[in-house]
């Protein structure tokens, strides 16, 4: 997602890990566990793209259901 800023397109775009339907935004990580980060991460994403929901997941949990996180974003 290319960043456009005062008119002036930068070369530093963001890349999103999956785009759903044009609808979800899904970010995929391996960690220890989730830190506030990634979900600041992931509501950067939602904002630039205008979009209301996200989900985090994280594949390094033993169970997928523990790794998953939906994030809203309110406008």
């Amino acid at each position: 997602m290319p960043v456009v800023y005062q008119g002036v397109k930068l070369d530093c775009g963001y890349r999103m890990d999956i785009v759903i339907e044009n609808l979800v935004i899904a970010e995929i990580k391996a960690a220890e566990s989730l830190l506030p980060i990634h979900e600041a991460q992931i509501l950067s994403y939602l904002k630039f793209y205008d979009r209301r929901v996200g989900l985090l997941m994280n594949f390094h949990a033993t169970v997928l259901k523990n790794g998953l996180k939906r994030i809203a974003n309110n406008f």
